[in-house]
């Protein structure tokens, strides 16, 4: 076994990451490529997955050479992704996705909201389905966007031979098997798990896809997260830099191998998983709970049957825009700039002296409600919108410095609103697992355990999403006898930030304009 090693594989928005991982989940070896998105038009984003393929074949070798471990001792390989959807022709040649008819942008990334119309109606058709996703159907699941793709570019779906979220592509890329994954399907495909038959097609039926099978080769039962899928093949070996014998195991989209990354130690305690909470959090934030038990209600995704952890259900909420706000609010005001990490860091060490000069009270009467992109949780309304209280004329450094403290006071505010809604429906959650570019924002850490009362916990592994992704890969390769036994074996522990008990107070007064904001807000939407 200390010969046996594993690689991870993490695409998110803007790039493809990878990693060589130890039995231990001690990560040996790191690379990442950038990958390009297309944005033609107002919430149309897509990329090019042949780009993708190439960046993780990149950032595999460059992982590789950096580890120092040999391929032929590489034995296991997995996935995760956004969920983003990929659509390839009969023959598994590029389909354009995009409205500029270019073949290459053949995916529509997560974050794409064009088939927000769509959306809207499949939560009108009141199917069962919905009772699993929270109620309301998303723009960001596949659904809307399939709609929208037969609707919009008949062309295109008429041609379609494979339909497949972003992992399971990687994984048809690396074996050439058609095998979906529990966790892409059950999450944004609306296949219900815990069934024997997973797929309602009546569903399809009635949101007009009901040639959905004849156009996306999907298969009748997924692949539980872990499942070896088959060794990758010679082309996909030689592209990759690794070998034939490598075993490529059923991935998960990203947000879930950070779950696992971070709650891997709880994997074989299902009384106590319920208290924790992961908290992954980039340019987007997604909070996900478990139990042994189903908690469906509104507002939260799912419950979903076996999406990270075998035998357990998975909530899934979260907020829309959370670090690609900050970014946005740098480069809108009028002394912002680039939104790099020199800035925020900038804005950051500013906060710390205003607050020290100004006391805890720092621009109390400024208050931001962070729905710039909708809000995914609790109130699952993509429609939703941002509002800011209490600007003046002031154009000044400080006033963007206190714009941005009190934009992360919102970001914070709107984790506590989604725990509550977790906690006001059976669980009890108390303790906040973070991983994501967020660890990096002193601001932010603090406000997580102040403006919510929870413990919170930064884990030690420098990458939590690919240390999940190496459980998953560990899991295929027969190095562990289960997914679970993987967890428990390569977590990493974290440190520990208790809450500041002096700081409630301050903190429940903003939470009540906060909520006062939400309900002035639908009254404006409702003013006809």
């Amino acid at each position: 076994m200390t010969n046996s090693f594993v690689c991870a594989v993490d695409v998110g928005t803007g790039s493809a990451r990878a990693g060589i991982l130890d039995t231990k989940g001690t990560l040996l070896g790191r690379a990442e490529h950038p990958i390009a998105m297309n944005q033609p038009k107002a919430d149309h984003a897509e990329h090019n997955s042949e780009d993708i393929w190439s960046a993780v074949c990149m950032a595999v070798r460059a992982a590789r050479e950096k580890s120092g471990v040999s391929a032929k001792n590489i034995v296991g390989i997995s996935f995760d992704a956004t969920c983003s959807l990929v659509v390839r022709d009969r023959d598994g040649g590029q389909l354009s996705v995009s409205v500029t008819g270019e073949r290459r942008w053949d995916t529509i990334v997560w974050l794409d909201h064009r088939a927000i119309a769509e959306a809207d109606e499949c939560t009108e058709s009141g199917h069962a389905v919905l009772d699993y996703i929270g109620g309301v159907m998303s723009p960001e699941m596949a659904t809307p966007k399939l709609m929208w793709l037969k609707r919009n570019l008949p062309g295109t779906w008429n041609e379609a031979g494979y339909l497949f979220d972003l992992t399971d592509f990687l994984t048809w890329k690396a074996t050439g098997s058609l095998a979906r994954s529990q966790c892409t399907l059950t999450a944004k495909w609306t296949y219900l798990a815990h069934e024997e038959t997973g797929w309602r097609r009546d569903f399809f039926e009635k949101v007009g896809l009901g040639d959905l099978f004849q156009h996306g080769n999907l298969p009748e039962k997924a692949s539980p997260v872990g499942t070896d899928i088959g060794a990758l093949s010679a082309e996909a070996a030689a592209e990759l830099g690794l070998t034939e014998k490598c075993r490529v195991g059923a991935g998960v989209i990203d947000a879930y191998a950070g779950a696992l990354g971070v709650l891997g130690a709880f994997a074989g305690d299902e009384k106590n998983i319920g208290r924790h909470l992961a908290l992954i959090a980039g340019t987007s934030s997604c909070v996900m709970a478990m139990s042994p038990d189903p908690q469906p209600f509104a507002g939260v995704w799912g419950p979903y049957y076996g999406a990270a952890l075998p035998g357990l259900w998975l909530s899934e909420g979260g907020q829309s825009a959370t670090g690609a706000l900050l970014d946005h609010i740098i480069r809108w005001h009028g002394a912002g700039g680039e939104p790099d990490a020199a800035m925020h860091a900038r804005i950051a060490r500013r906060v710390a002296e205003l607050r020290a000069a100004d006391g805890e009270n720092l621009a109390a009467r400024l208050h931001v409600l962070p729905d710039f992109h909708g809000n995914r949780s609790p109130l699952a309304d993509p429609h939703a919108v941002g509002v800011i209280s209490g600007l003046t004329l002031d154009s000044s450094f400080d006033s963007l410095c206190k714009l941005y403290w009190r934009t992360a006071v919102g970001i914070a505010l709107g984790v506590r609103h989604v725990l509550e809604a977790l906690n006001e429906n059976g669980y009890l959650i108390d303790t906040l697992h973070v991983t994501g570019g967020h660890t990096k924002n002193p601001l932010l850490m603090e406000l997580y355990a102040d403006a919510t009362g929870c413990t919170v916990v930064e884990p030690l592994a420098d990458e939590a999403v690919l240390l999940g992704t190496g459980m998953v890969a560990a899991t295929a390769a027969g190095l562990f006898p289960d997914l679970s036994a993987a967890c428990v074996a390569m977590q990493q522990g974290g440190k520990k930030r208790l809450s500041n008990p002096v700081a409630s107070g301050r903190f429940d007064r903003d939470y009540l304009v906060f909520l006062e904001m939400h309900r002035q807000r639908q009254a404006l939407d409702e003013i006809r």
